[in-house]
């Protein structure tokens, strides 16, 4: 009997980028001083996730409907590092650790950024074009 693996889903760039930070955090998430590990690092843990959610439900919505949860990404990233920020000054985690988390993170950061600027101009082209369009109203009999 053959063992077969199954087909692994194609990601977004952005969220393979994520997912391999993750399990990469979760490995230094279980070695984190207790203090730190059921508060602080908890809640990094939860903030990966809600990152990976928000770019998930992001990923299969319209334009108009995307920038809210990308926005929302953008602002849990940015929690993200500061919480990770204070968790290398406590000195719960190395210097090594937190420059491996960090320098992807700053990435997704910057990858989520560009990600939002490109439905801003989007939604402005769109806004523009409609805003130049004649009218169309139906002629009267």
């Amino acid at each position: 009997m053959q063992l077969v693996t199954p087909p692994l889903p194609k990601l977004l760039p952005l969220l393979q980028l994520l997912k391999i930070l993750y399990l990469l955090w979760y490995q230094y998430y279980q070695t984190l001083p207790k203090l730190h590990r059921h508060s602080l690092g908890q809640r990094l843990d939860t903030l990966f996730i809600e990152i990976i959610e928000a770019i998930t439900i992001a990923s299969f919505l319209s334009k108009e409907e995307k920038q809210p949860w990308v926005r929302l990404a953008i602002r849990k990233t940015d929690t993200l590092k500061i919480l990770l920020l204070v968790l290398w000054e406590t000195k719960s985690l190395d210097n090594k650790k937190y420059i491996a988390v960090s320098v992807p993170l700053d990435e997704i950061g910057k990858m989520l950024g560009g990600w939002n600027g490109q439905i801003l101009r989007q939604l402005q082209t769109e806004t523009q074009a409609k805003q130049n369009s004649p009218d169309q109203k139906p002629r009267e009999k």
